[in-house]
């Protein structure tokens, strides 16, 4: 008997999509990350937060075999480029200039969120790149100026390479929990052949230059001596208030510079019942009052800890717990508040914990004396106005050897003491 064909669908929200169908094609990908399960994204449209009203129009392409979802993506039409954080507000006014509509676009991705990871779900390379011809069919179809794909993984970039997209690349800041040579020889030798980590904030410390060293020790005093203590908690331990005084700090920082916040306080409250696991929350307090708070996200593990207020409750299980640094804000002007709510408490505790990493998002080169390193992050685009593309690709072209050069002169300032 034949093969089914394999048909497209077009659906107007991720409900639409089973949860299970969806999430189990996202554990199949070289790149899942928590913000791409359907529990999120579906979060993202029922809280109000990605919505027409907003600016982001849902419309999934799924791919069918029968009942079989065998690739999927989340596509978005777009009315502005907030929210994105690869801009492309210079291709917009280029399209603008000469009468010619640049919205609606498309956009694969996860909204407000800069982290790379799978955007192009697919059982296989060959549905991956049938997934990607789709998109640009019904994008053609429905007049729609062009397709951008943010924040790609390997497989997705390579794919959309094969589909003579065009490649865009942008540099964030990452770090590692891997003691460069000479650290891990003083006495962090990798066992088992696991790569060595770190085995504490001081061995940390110890592997930077003196004067980050030295930095980061006074940035850490100037909090202690102003009376600030951090507690952590995670998952369902996060408590009702937490969340309402994590939402009170989120949308300050927002509201200081003159924006609302992307996100309602419903979607995290969805996140509190749909995916606790995936959240990690810090909480700054003086005098027995909150004053800041940082929430991050880290990857599912089954062996969660619960433990409380920082204490090391061992490692986990998972060899490839990873953590993102996303949103936080505080109520009172503490001078280096910043750094220890946002980098210096989740690196504490990716140390206890055995992450393998912590990505610190779109931008920054001051994380750099936090030790997060420069890494290459690529968007993939598809504009259907082929002299507009002509265009972008040379304005790729030049940019690309600027990025290039940027990123190499970034990585001869390390921030880690010389072999």
């Amino acid at each position: 008997m034949a093969e089914a064909a394999i048909i497209a669908r077009v659906l107007p929200c991720v409900q639409d999509v089973g949860a299970e169908a969806w999430n189990r094609l996202l554990a199949q990908q070289s790149h899942p990350t928590p913000f791409m399960r359907h529990e999120y994204l579906a979060a993202l449209e029922s809280s109000g937060s990605a919505t027409p009203r907003t600016g982001w129009t849902p419309r999934f392409m799924t791919l069918w075999q029968g009942d079989t979802l065998v690739a999927a993506c989340p596509l978005y039409l777009k009315s502005h480029s907030y929210g994105e954080y690869v801009f492309d507000w210079a291709w917009a006014s280029a399209y603008e200039q000469h009468g010619v509509p640049y919205y609606p676009k498309a956009v694969i991705a996860v909204p407000f969120t800069p982290v790379p990871g799978s955007r192009l779900l697919a059982r296989d390379a060959a549905a991956r790149a049938l997934l990607v011809q789709a998109v640009c069919q019904w994008c053609e179809q429905e007049n729609v100026s062009s397709v951008h794909v943010l924040f790609a993984s390997d497989d997705d970039v390579l794919t959309s390479v094969q589909q003579d997209l065009m490649l865009r690349h942008t540099v964030q800041f990452h770090w590692k929990n891997e003691p460069p040579a000479p650290a891990a020889a003083q006495g962090e030798a990798a066992t088992d052949g696991q790569t060595p980590r770190y085995r504490d904030f001081d061995h940390f410390l110890a592997s930077l230059s003196q004067d980050k060293r030295k930095k980061i020790r006074q940035e850490r005093r100037r909090v202690a001596d102003a009376g600030v203590t951090f507690r952590w908690s995670r998952g369902a331990s996060i408590s009702a208030s937490d969340w309402d005084f994590f939402y009170r700090c989120y949308e300050r920082t927002y509201l200081e510079h003159g924006n609302p916040p992307y996100l309602t306080r419903d979607f995290f409250a969805r996140m509190a019942t749909h995916m606790p696991e995936a959240w990690l929350l810090f909480v700054g307090e003086r005098d027995g009052r909150p004053v800041a708070s940082s929430l991050i996200a880290i990857s599912a593990d089954e062996s969660s800890t619960t433990g409380q207020n920082g204490s090391n409750s061992g490692s986990e299980s998972g060899s490839e717990l990873v953590a993102y640094g996303r949103y936080w804000g505080a109520l009172e002007r503490v001078d280096c508040l910043h750094f220890e709510a946002c980098y210096y408490q989740p690196l504490q505790w990716c140390i206890a914990h055995g992450a393998v990493r912590f990505e610190g998002g779109a931008q920054g080169e001051h994380k750099m004396a936090r030790a997060l390193l420069p890494v290459q992050a690529t968007s993939a685009h598809w504009l259907a106005h082929p002299a507009f593309a002509e265009a972008v690709q040379r304005f790729l072209d030049r940019e690309g050897a600027g990025v290039e050069s940027y990123l190499g002169d970034l990585q001869a300032r390390s921030p880690f003491k010389a072999a």
